[in-house]
Protein backbone atom coordinates (compact mmCIF):
# COMPACT_ATOMS: atom_id res chain seq x y z
CA UNK A 1 0.00 0.00 0.00
CA UNK A 2 1.49 3.46 -0.97
CA UNK A 3 2.23 6.53 1.57
CA UNK A 4 -0.66 8.80 0.91
CA UNK A 5 0.20 12.20 -0.19
CA UNK A 6 -0.88 15.00 2.20
CA UNK A 7 -1.51 17.68 -1.03
CA UNK A 8 -4.09 15.24 -2.37
CA UNK A 9 -6.70 15.41 0.60
CA UNK A 10 -9.06 18.53 0.84
CA UNK A 11 -9.13 19.97 4.37
CA UNK A 12 -12.60 20.33 5.53
CA UNK A 13 -13.59 24.13 5.59
CA UNK A 14 -14.05 25.28 9.40
CA UNK A 15 -17.13 25.26 11.01
CA UNK A 16 -17.13 29.39 11.62
CA UNK A 17 -16.69 29.57 8.12
CA UNK A 18 -19.42 27.29 7.33
CA UNK A 19 -21.86 29.28 9.59
CA UNK A 20 -21.06 32.28 7.49
CA UNK A 21 -22.06 30.71 4.37
CA UNK A 22 -25.31 29.61 5.95
CA UNK A 23 -26.01 32.77 7.33
CA UNK A 24 -25.09 34.70 3.92
CA UNK A 25 -27.43 31.94 2.47
CA UNK A 26 -30.18 33.19 4.66
CA UNK A 27 -30.08 36.63 4.66
CA UNK A 28 -29.84 36.94 0.60
CA UNK A 29 -33.55 36.07 0.98
CA UNK A 30 -35.27 40.08 1.19
CA UNK A 31 -37.54 39.46 4.04
CA UNK A 32 -36.77 37.20 6.88
CA UNK A 33 -39.88 35.51 7.86
CA UNK A 34 -39.62 33.35 10.79
CA UNK A 35 -40.97 29.45 8.98
CA UNK A 36 -42.70 29.22 12.63
CA UNK A 37 -45.22 31.90 11.72
CA UNK A 38 -45.75 29.39 8.57
CA UNK A 39 -46.85 26.36 10.68
CA UNK A 40 -49.08 28.26 13.25
CA UNK A 41 -50.38 30.22 10.44
CA UNK A 42 -51.75 26.01 8.75
CA UNK A 43 -52.94 25.02 12.22
CA UNK A 44 -55.40 27.87 12.57
CA UNK A 45 -56.30 28.02 8.70
CA UNK A 46 -57.12 23.99 9.29
CA UNK A 47 -58.88 24.71 12.49
CA UNK A 48 -61.07 26.94 10.96
CA UNK A 49 -61.51 24.40 7.67
CA UNK A 50 -62.86 26.46 4.79
CA UNK A 51 -63.89 25.83 0.70
CA UNK A 52 -61.85 25.18 -1.70
CA UNK A 53 -60.06 28.11 -4.28
CA UNK A 54 -59.91 28.91 -7.71
CA UNK A 55 -57.44 26.35 -7.80
CA UNK A 56 -59.51 23.44 -6.66
CA UNK A 57 -57.13 22.29 -3.62
CA UNK A 58 -58.71 21.13 -0.58
CA UNK A 59 -57.30 21.59 2.61
CA UNK A 60 -56.77 17.71 2.50
CA UNK A 61 -54.60 18.23 -0.86
CA UNK A 62 -52.52 20.55 0.53
CA UNK A 63 -51.66 18.43 3.48
CA UNK A 64 -50.76 15.19 1.73
CA UNK A 65 -47.39 17.26 0.94
CA UNK A 66 -47.57 19.63 3.77
CA UNK A 67 -43.91 19.80 4.40
CA UNK A 68 -43.54 20.91 1.18
CA UNK A 69 -46.05 23.43 0.51
CA UNK A 70 -45.21 25.25 3.28
CA UNK A 71 -41.53 25.25 2.35
CA UNK A 72 -42.42 26.78 -0.77
CA UNK A 73 -44.96 29.25 0.40
CA UNK A 74 -42.33 30.53 2.91
CA UNK A 75 -39.39 30.40 0.17
CA UNK A 76 -41.53 32.92 -2.09
CA UNK A 77 -43.05 35.11 0.63
CA UNK A 78 -39.30 35.31 1.70
CA UNK A 79 -38.09 36.21 -1.42
CA UNK A 80 -40.58 39.25 -2.56
CA UNK A 81 -42.18 36.98 -5.19
CA UNK A 82 -45.29 35.39 -4.10
CA UNK A 83 -48.28 37.19 -6.14
CA UNK A 84 -51.92 36.14 -4.79
CA UNK A 85 -54.17 33.86 -7.21
CA UNK A 86 -57.51 35.53 -7.99
CA UNK A 87 -59.80 34.75 -5.26
CA UNK A 88 -63.93 32.83 -6.11
CA UNK A 89 -66.38 34.55 -6.05
CA UNK A 90 -69.85 32.84 -4.33
CA UNK A 91 -72.55 34.20 -3.60
CA UNK A 92 -74.40 33.48 -0.33
CA UNK A 93 -78.19 34.37 0.98
CA UNK A 94 -78.47 36.96 3.09
CA UNK A 95 -81.25 36.85 6.15
CA UNK A 96 -82.42 40.19 5.17
CA UNK A 97 -83.34 38.87 1.52
CA UNK A 98 -80.65 39.34 -1.77
CA UNK A 99 -76.98 37.76 -1.56
CA UNK A 100 -73.52 39.06 -0.50
CA UNK A 101 -70.41 38.33 -2.94
CA UNK A 102 -67.97 36.14 -0.67
CA UNK A 103 -64.12 36.01 -2.11
CA UNK A 104 -62.38 32.65 -1.57
CA UNK A 105 -58.79 32.20 -1.58
CA UNK A 106 -56.90 29.15 -2.31
CA UNK A 107 -56.05 26.97 0.91
CA UNK A 108 -51.87 28.24 -0.14
CA UNK A 109 -53.25 31.77 0.26
CA UNK A 110 -55.24 32.09 3.65
CA UNK A 111 -52.34 30.81 4.80
CA UNK A 112 -49.89 33.59 3.31
CA UNK A 113 -53.12 35.99 4.75
CA UNK A 114 -52.80 33.82 8.21
CA UNK A 115 -48.87 34.79 8.33
CA UNK A 116 -49.42 38.66 7.97
CA UNK A 117 -52.43 38.70 9.86
CA UNK A 118 -50.38 37.19 13.17
CA UNK A 119 -47.77 39.76 12.08
CA UNK A 120 -49.95 42.46 11.51
CA UNK A 121 -53.06 42.40 14.22
CA UNK A 122 -50.83 42.66 17.25
CA UNK A 123 -49.73 45.93 15.97
CA UNK A 124 -53.45 47.32 16.07
CA UNK A 125 -55.53 45.47 18.25
CA UNK A 126 -54.27 47.66 21.32
CA UNK A 127 -55.15 51.05 19.29
CA UNK A 128 -58.39 49.71 18.68
CA UNK A 129 -61.39 50.91 21.30
CA UNK A 130 -63.16 48.88 24.11
CA UNK A 131 -66.28 49.41 22.63
CA UNK A 132 -65.07 47.80 18.45
CA UNK A 133 -66.32 43.84 19.38
CA UNK A 134 -66.45 42.81 16.09
CA UNK A 135 -63.08 40.05 15.13
CA UNK A 136 -61.40 40.93 17.69
CA UNK A 137 -59.92 38.49 20.37
CA UNK A 138 -61.15 38.24 23.69
CA UNK A 139 -64.60 40.07 22.96
CA UNK A 140 -67.90 38.56 21.34
CA UNK A 141 -71.24 39.43 20.04
CA UNK A 142 -72.85 38.19 23.27
CA UNK A 143 -70.61 41.33 24.77
CA UNK A 144 -71.84 43.82 22.43
CA UNK A 145 -75.33 42.60 23.17
CA UNK A 146 -74.97 42.87 26.95
CA UNK A 147 -73.49 46.33 26.89
CA UNK A 148 -76.25 47.33 24.22
CA UNK A 149 -79.08 46.12 27.03
CA UNK A 150 -77.71 48.21 30.09
CA UNK A 151 -77.55 51.17 27.75
CA UNK A 152 -80.93 51.27 26.22
CA UNK A 153 -82.23 50.98 29.95
CA UNK A 154 -80.62 54.65 30.46
CA UNK A 155 -80.99 56.15 27.22
CA UNK A 156 -84.27 56.88 25.45
CA UNK A 157 -83.25 56.81 22.04
CA UNK A 158 -80.96 54.72 19.92
CA UNK A 159 -79.50 55.53 16.42
CA UNK A 160 -79.06 52.07 14.63
CA UNK A 161 -77.05 52.56 11.51
CA UNK A 162 -75.24 49.83 9.12
CA UNK A 163 -72.91 50.61 6.15
CA UNK A 164 -73.62 49.49 2.69
CA UNK A 165 -70.94 47.01 1.43
CA UNK A 166 -68.34 48.35 3.71
CA UNK A 167 -65.57 45.08 2.59
CA UNK A 168 -66.79 46.25 -1.10
CA UNK A 169 -66.28 49.53 -0.95
CA UNK A 170 -63.46 50.93 1.39
CA UNK A 171 -60.83 53.06 -0.51
CA UNK A 172 -57.25 51.06 -1.15
CA UNK A 173 -55.80 55.10 -0.36
CA UNK A 174 -57.17 55.60 3.00
CA UNK A 175 -56.60 52.14 4.59
CA UNK A 176 -53.05 51.83 3.27
CA UNK A 177 -51.98 55.62 5.22
CA UNK A 178 -53.57 53.23 8.17
CA UNK A 179 -51.71 50.76 7.52
CA UNK A 180 -48.54 52.01 7.09
CA UNK A 181 -48.47 54.68 10.04
CA UNK A 182 -49.24 50.86 12.51
CA UNK A 183 -46.51 48.90 10.87
CA UNK A 184 -42.98 49.47 9.31
CA UNK A 185 -42.58 46.13 8.28
CA UNK A 186 -41.77 45.98 4.76
CA UNK A 187 -43.08 42.79 3.60
CA UNK A 188 -46.26 42.82 5.78
CA UNK A 189 -46.91 46.07 3.84
CA UNK A 190 -46.00 44.46 0.23
CA UNK A 191 -48.40 41.68 0.81
CA UNK A 192 -51.20 43.44 1.93
CA UNK A 193 -51.28 46.04 -1.22
CA UNK A 194 -51.06 43.15 -3.11
CA UNK A 195 -54.24 41.18 -1.77
CA UNK A 196 -56.47 44.41 -1.93
CA UNK A 197 -55.86 44.72 -5.79
CA UNK A 198 -55.68 40.69 -6.39
CA UNK A 199 -58.44 40.14 -8.95
CA UNK A 200 -61.99 37.95 -8.73
CA UNK A 201 -63.52 35.11 -10.30
CA UNK A 202 -67.34 35.60 -10.71
CA UNK A 203 -69.21 32.68 -10.68
CA UNK A 204 -69.50 33.35 -14.68
CA UNK A 205 -66.14 32.54 -14.85
CA UNK A 206 -65.63 37.06 -15.71
CA UNK A 207 -61.86 38.20 -14.30
CA UNK A 208 -62.72 41.11 -12.02
CA UNK A 209 -60.08 43.72 -11.77
CA UNK A 210 -60.63 45.52 -8.12
CA UNK A 211 -59.98 48.98 -7.55
CA UNK A 212 -61.64 48.88 -3.80
CA UNK A 213 -62.74 47.27 -1.03
CA UNK A 214 -61.36 43.79 0.90
CA UNK A 215 -62.92 40.42 -0.13
CA UNK A 216 -65.41 39.91 2.40
CA UNK A 217 -63.81 35.92 3.09
CA UNK A 218 -60.30 37.23 3.74
CA UNK A 219 -58.42 36.59 6.63
CA UNK A 220 -56.51 39.23 7.23
CA UNK A 221 -59.87 41.37 5.54
CA UNK A 222 -61.51 41.71 8.98
CA UNK A 223 -58.56 43.35 10.41
CA UNK A 224 -58.40 45.64 7.63
CA UNK A 225 -61.62 46.60 7.99
CA UNK A 226 -61.38 47.28 11.48
CA UNK A 227 -58.70 49.37 11.02
CA UNK A 228 -60.19 51.41 8.29
CA UNK A 229 -63.12 51.86 10.91
CA UNK A 230 -61.43 52.60 14.10
CA UNK A 231 -60.20 55.91 12.07
CA UNK A 232 -63.72 56.62 9.86
CA UNK A 233 -65.70 55.94 12.87
CA UNK A 234 -64.14 55.21 16.38
CA UNK A 235 -61.77 57.78 16.73
CA UNK A 236 -63.73 60.58 14.95
CA UNK A 237 -66.98 59.62 17.73
CA UNK A 238 -65.06 59.98 20.45
CA UNK A 239 -63.35 63.58 19.40
CA UNK A 240 -66.05 64.96 17.45
CA UNK A 241 -69.01 63.27 20.23
CA UNK A 242 -67.31 62.18 23.55
CA UNK A 243 -70.47 61.93 25.78
CA UNK A 244 -72.40 59.68 23.02
CA UNK A 245 -72.09 55.88 24.34
CA UNK A 246 -72.08 53.78 20.99
CA UNK A 247 -71.21 50.28 20.07
CA UNK A 248 -70.01 48.84 16.74
CA UNK A 249 -69.56 45.29 15.40
CA UNK A 250 -68.27 45.00 12.40
CA UNK A 251 -70.76 47.35 10.10
CA UNK A 252 -73.34 47.37 12.41
CA UNK A 253 -73.54 49.97 14.96
CA UNK A 254 -75.53 51.79 17.76
CA UNK A 255 -75.77 55.06 18.68
CA UNK A 256 -77.33 55.72 22.11
CA UNK A 257 -79.19 59.44 22.52
CA UNK A 258 -81.08 60.95 24.69
CA UNK A 259 -83.19 63.22 22.96
CA UNK A 260 -84.54 62.51 18.90
CA UNK A 261 -83.09 65.65 17.95
CA UNK A 262 -79.84 64.59 19.27
CA UNK A 263 -80.09 61.61 17.22
CA UNK A 264 -81.45 63.47 13.76
CA UNK A 265 -78.16 65.65 13.78
CA UNK A 266 -76.06 62.43 14.58
CA UNK A 267 -77.34 60.78 11.64
CA UNK A 268 -76.98 63.66 9.32
CA UNK A 269 -73.57 64.61 10.39
CA UNK A 270 -72.82 60.41 10.22
CA UNK A 271 -74.16 60.05 6.53
CA UNK A 272 -71.56 62.73 5.70
CA UNK A 273 -68.41 61.55 7.62
CA UNK A 274 -68.60 58.08 5.95
CA UNK A 275 -69.61 59.77 2.20
CA UNK A 276 -65.98 61.73 3.05
CA UNK A 277 -64.76 58.49 3.63
CA UNK A 278 -66.41 56.76 0.36
CA UNK A 279 -68.67 54.96 2.61
CA UNK A 280 -72.27 54.78 2.29
CA UNK A 281 -74.88 54.27 5.40
CA UNK A 282 -77.92 51.57 4.45
CA UNK A 283 -80.96 53.71 3.95
CA UNK A 284 -83.33 51.13 5.02
CA UNK A 285 -81.25 49.47 8.05
CA UNK A 286 -80.17 52.81 9.47
CA UNK A 287 -82.89 54.01 11.38
CA UNK A 288 -83.98 56.26 14.76
CA UNK A 289 -85.79 53.91 17.27
CA UNK A 290 -87.62 55.13 20.73
CA UNK A 291 -86.80 52.75 23.31
CA UNK A 292 -90.54 52.25 24.26
CA UNK A 293 -90.75 50.88 27.99
CA UNK A 294 -92.91 50.82 31.51
CA UNK A 295 -91.54 54.54 32.02
CA UNK A 296 -91.08 56.08 28.18
CA UNK A 297 -95.19 55.44 27.07
CA UNK A 298 -94.35 57.68 23.53
CA UNK A 299 -95.19 56.70 19.90
CA UNK A 300 -92.74 56.45 17.48
CA UNK A 301 -92.09 55.13 14.15
CA UNK A 302 -89.78 52.58 15.12
CA UNK A 303 -89.54 50.68 18.73
CA UNK A 304 -87.67 47.51 18.24
CA UNK A 305 -84.37 47.16 16.51
CA UNK A 306 -82.60 43.82 15.58
CA UNK A 307 -78.42 43.78 16.51
CA UNK A 308 -76.48 40.77 16.33
CA UNK A 309 -79.53 38.30 15.29
CA UNK A 310 -81.23 39.67 18.52
CA UNK A 311 -84.62 41.57 18.53
CA UNK A 312 -84.40 44.60 20.76
CA UNK A 313 -87.97 45.93 22.12
CA UNK A 314 -90.34 45.84 24.71
CA UNK A 315 -90.70 42.71 26.40
CA UNK A 316 -92.02 41.43 30.07
CA UNK A 317 -89.21 41.63 32.66
CA UNK A 318 -89.28 40.45 36.73
CA UNK A 319 -87.81 42.53 38.70
CA UNK A 320 -85.55 41.62 41.67
CA UNK A 321 -88.62 41.17 44.13
CA UNK A 322 -90.49 39.02 41.84
CA UNK A 323 -92.66 42.11 40.42
CA UNK A 324 -93.19 42.04 36.62
CA UNK A 325 -93.04 45.10 34.21
CA UNK A 326 -92.05 45.93 30.93
CA UNK A 327 -88.47 46.64 29.88
CA UNK A 328 -86.64 46.85 26.75
CA UNK A 329 -84.75 43.88 25.88
CA UNK A 330 -83.08 41.34 23.77
CA UNK A 331 -84.68 38.29 22.66
CA UNK A 332 -83.97 35.95 19.66
CA UNK A 333 -85.02 37.63 16.61
CA UNK A 334 -87.73 36.73 14.18
CA UNK A 335 -85.35 36.20 11.06
CA UNK A 336 -82.81 34.25 13.21
CA UNK A 337 -85.83 32.07 14.20
CA UNK A 338 -86.62 31.39 10.93
CA UNK A 339 -83.14 30.65 9.56
CA UNK A 340 -82.89 27.78 12.35
CA UNK A 341 -86.05 26.18 11.31
CA UNK A 342 -85.29 26.20 8.01
CA UNK A 343 -81.57 24.95 8.70
CA UNK A 344 -83.30 22.03 10.45
CA UNK A 345 -86.14 21.21 7.82
CA UNK A 346 -83.03 20.78 5.17
CA UNK A 347 -81.80 17.77 7.17
CA UNK A 348 -85.00 15.92 6.21
CA UNK A 349 -84.66 13.94 9.91
CA UNK A 350 -87.64 12.36 9.62
CA UNK A 351 -86.59 10.68 6.72
CA UNK A 352 -83.16 9.22 7.68
CA UNK A 353 -84.12 5.70 8.87
CA UNK A 354 -80.67 4.68 8.35
CA UNK A 355 -79.25 6.25 10.74
CA UNK A 356 -79.94 5.64 14.72
CA UNK A 357 -81.40 7.76 17.08
CA UNK A 358 -77.66 7.83 19.11
CA UNK A 359 -76.38 9.15 15.08
CA UNK A 360 -78.57 11.74 15.07
CA UNK A 361 -78.56 13.41 18.02
CA UNK A 362 -74.59 13.28 17.36
CA UNK A 363 -74.98 15.10 14.16
CA UNK A 364 -77.24 17.88 16.04
CA UNK A 365 -76.13 18.37 19.20
CA UNK A 366 -73.38 20.77 18.30
CA UNK A 367 -75.95 22.62 16.43
CA UNK A 368 -78.38 23.07 19.06
CA UNK A 369 -75.24 23.87 21.82
CA UNK A 370 -74.69 26.85 19.12
CA UNK A 371 -77.64 27.83 18.52
CA UNK A 372 -78.80 27.81 22.70
CA UNK A 373 -75.53 28.90 23.92
CA UNK A 374 -76.01 32.46 21.68
CA UNK A 375 -79.72 32.61 21.09
CA UNK A 376 -80.69 31.49 25.03
CA UNK A 377 -78.90 33.89 26.76
CA UNK A 378 -81.60 36.14 27.06
CA UNK A 379 -85.18 35.09 27.12
CA UNK A 380 -84.32 31.21 26.14
CA UNK A 381 -88.38 30.53 26.25
CA UNK A 382 -88.00 32.03 22.58
CA UNK A 383 -86.43 29.09 21.54
CA UNK A 384 -89.23 26.89 22.48
CA UNK A 385 -90.68 26.93 19.12
CA UNK A 386 -86.77 25.22 18.04
CA UNK A 387 -87.10 22.84 20.38
CA UNK A 388 -90.62 21.74 19.28
CA UNK A 389 -89.40 21.40 15.58
CA UNK A 390 -87.06 19.19 16.74
CA UNK A 391 -89.21 16.99 18.88
CA UNK A 392 -91.29 16.39 15.58
CA UNK A 393 -89.19 15.77 13.38
CA UNK A 394 -88.19 12.91 15.61
CA UNK A 395 -91.52 11.39 16.11
CA UNK A 396 -91.67 11.10 12.13
CA UNK A 397 -88.52 9.54 12.14
CA UNK A 398 -89.98 7.28 14.73
CA UNK A 399 -92.56 6.44 12.41
CA UNK A 400 -91.11 5.98 9.63
CA UNK A 401 -88.21 3.65 11.27
CA UNK A 402 -89.67 1.42 13.21
CA UNK A 403 -92.86 -1.21 11.98
CA UNK A 404 -94.46 -0.91 15.27
CA UNK A 405 -94.65 2.75 15.54
CA UNK A 406 -96.04 3.38 11.68
CA UNK A 407 -99.49 4.87 11.87
CA UNK A 408 -99.54 5.16 15.56
CA UNK A 409 -97.86 8.78 16.14
CA UNK A 410 -99.67 8.71 19.97
CA UNK A 411 -97.54 5.54 20.44
CA UNK A 412 -93.89 7.22 19.34
CA UNK A 413 -94.68 10.17 21.52
CA UNK A 414 -95.29 8.00 24.34
CA UNK A 415 -92.14 6.42 23.70
CA UNK A 416 -90.17 9.59 23.25
CA UNK A 417 -91.52 10.97 26.73
CA UNK A 418 -90.60 7.93 28.53
CA UNK A 419 -87.49 7.95 26.50
CA UNK A 420 -86.65 11.55 27.63
CA UNK A 421 -86.93 10.32 31.68
CA UNK A 422 -84.33 7.55 31.08
CA UNK A 423 -81.99 9.56 29.04
CA UNK A 424 -82.44 13.33 29.46
CA UNK A 425 -78.76 14.39 28.12
CA UNK A 426 -79.34 12.25 24.95
CA UNK A 427 -80.23 15.40 23.17
CA UNK A 428 -79.00 18.70 23.63
CA UNK A 429 -82.38 20.71 24.61
CA UNK A 430 -84.13 17.90 26.25
CA UNK A 431 -80.91 18.60 28.97
CA UNK A 432 -82.02 21.97 29.46
CA UNK A 433 -85.86 21.23 30.08
CA UNK A 434 -87.32 21.66 26.31
CA UNK A 435 -88.24 17.45 26.35
CA UNK A 436 -92.11 18.02 25.94
CA UNK A 437 -94.41 19.04 22.94
CA UNK A 438 -93.69 15.95 20.56
CA UNK A 439 -97.26 16.72 19.17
Amino acid sequence: MGVERRGSVKQPECWPQLHQQEEGRYQAKPFEIDKWLFVEAYNRVKENAGAAGIDQQSLDDFDRDRKNNLYKLWNRMSSGSYIPPPVRAVSIPKKSGGTRTLGIPTVADRIAQMVVKLQFEPCVESHFLPDSYGYRPGKSAIDAIEVTRERCWRYAWVLEFDIRGLFDNIPHDLLLRAVDKHTDNPWVRLYIRRWLTAPMVMEDGRLSERIKGTPQGGVVSPVLANLFLHYTFDRWMCQHFPAIKWCRYADDGLLHCSTEKQARYLLRTLRERFAACGLELHPEKTKIVYCQDHRRQGDHAHTSFDFLGYTFCKRTVKGKAGDLFMGFCPGISKGALKSIIQRIKAWNIGRRTDLSLADIAGFINPYLRGWWNYYGHYYRSLLYRVARYVNQRLVRWATRKFKHLRGRKMKAIAAFNRLTSVRPNLFAHWSLGMSGAFA
